[in-house]
């Protein structure tokens, strides 16, 4: 099913789940183990990310693919612009489109390890919003874009260059943006009043990271521009050495994130879940949104 179509059918709010293609065929049984643990719940969509700078891109497509063939959960395939040139990605679209998938989360991409910063190959594209456009002319495809609510690390003007940038998105062909993870609410509610008056009308899913292993995730959140609140630190960091505490106190903390934002009329949330189903399964219990 197209995302298009499962944003326009009414139901409130959808709830979608992130998986990344692992390096190994022991960590893709992993990532198939909780991708089955998680259908329990019925995700309107899932997605499977295109691998750090660009690697694992081979298991991307045959998850994604095997996700449509073997499962009735609408899978949302990422693609960014990192070493491919235009030839390439016109063939991996018409490839999707050969196996029935008709979701793209179109992303510039972060710059391959060992790189400061992004570069385009000869003949590929340069920004997002280049591959937007490319893949609506196209045709065939509903398109999903990336937004940063706290602003995007390499955006000099912060969070107004990502508000133009998003309607830019919108203006090119996608239908639906799905927001970088963050903590304080307050800042998704700002970044969503500054985009409506900019002209942004098309569904901003929040971006939801549980968190398990606090260590993993603020290292995660020092790469990506993701703000840890100072409150949320001094509940975390004394948890250290008990993963169990540790994990207790993240499902509390998103799912009174969740609920705050879903009350507040998110149209989603999408689980960032580190190819792990304990915590979205039991956050999403907590806020009785099961199918």
């Amino acid at each position: 099913m197209r995302l298009d179509t499962i944003l326009g059918a009414g139901r409130r709010p959808l709830v979608s789940c992130e998986f990344f293609p692992p390096r190994t065929d022991r960590g893709e049984e992993n990532l198939w183990r909780c991708l089955e643990e998680l259908a329990a719940i019925r995700p309107d969509f899932v997605s499977v990310t295109y691998g750090a700078g660009g690697s694992t891109q081979d298991r991307t497509r045959r998850i994604v693919t095997r996700i449509r063939r073997e499962t009735a959960l609408p899978p949302v395939a990422h693609l960014t612009c990192v070493g491919a040139t235009r030839e390439d990605i016109a063939a991996l679209l018409d490839e999707y489109r050969a196996h029935g998938i008709e979701n793209i989360l179109a992303l510039r991409g972060d710059p391959p390890e060992g790189m400061d910063r992004f570069e385009a190959v000869a003949g590929g594209f340069e920004h997002a919003t280049d591959l937007i456009a490319f893949i609506h002319e196209r045709g065939g495809f509903a398109i999903a874009c990336a937004t940063y609510p706290e602003g995007h690390p390499e955006s000099p003007n912060g969070v107004d260059d990502d508000i133009r940038y998003l309607k830019m998105k919108q203006d090119l062909g996608a239908s639906a943006a799905i927001t970088q993870y963050f903590f304080d609410n307050s800042a998704w509610f700002s970044f969503m009043e500054k985009a409506a008056a900019a002209g942004v009308t098309m569904p901003v899913i929040p971006g939801i990271m549980p968190i398990v292993n606090f260590p993993q995730i603020a290292r995660f959140s020092a790469m990506c521009g993701a703000t840890i609140p100072d409150w949320l630190r001094k509940r975390m960091e004394p948890l250290a050495d008990d993963p169990a505490a540790m994990m207790a106190a993240g499902i509390e903390i998103a799912t009174e994130q969740c609920r705050e934002l879903v009350d507040a009329g998110a149209p989603g949330l999408h689980f960032y879940t580190l190819n792990k189903s304990a915590a979205t399964l039991a956050i999403v219990g907590n806020l009785g949104l099961e199918r």
